[in-house]
């Protein structure tokens, strides 16, 4: 069984801001990846984005160029 850590996790109203989320990661290389909302937490879509908690300031930098909107930010034991 793998160690929980805890993460950054981004959730989403849509599905859509979830998946341009993600497109826009990959593009930029930002570091990160889609997972399942952890059920500690309630969202919108059901997807979210997982990532070390140092990287915030440049995910939401990212975010904020690209005009994604996330639900809320979390940290979170994955």
């Amino acid at each position: 069984m793998r160690k929980k850590e805890m993460k950054l996790i981004i959730t989403f109203h849509t599905t859509a801001d979830a998946m341009a989320m993600e497109k826009a990661c990959k593009e930029q290389n930002v570091p990160g990846r889609i997972i399942p909302v952890p059920r500690a937490i309630s969202a919108g879509c059901g997807l979210s984005w997982c990532a070390n908690l140092n990287e915030r300031d440049q995910i939401k930098a990212m975010m904020e160029k690209n005009g994604i909107q996330e639900e809320n930010m979390h940290e979170c034991l994955v």
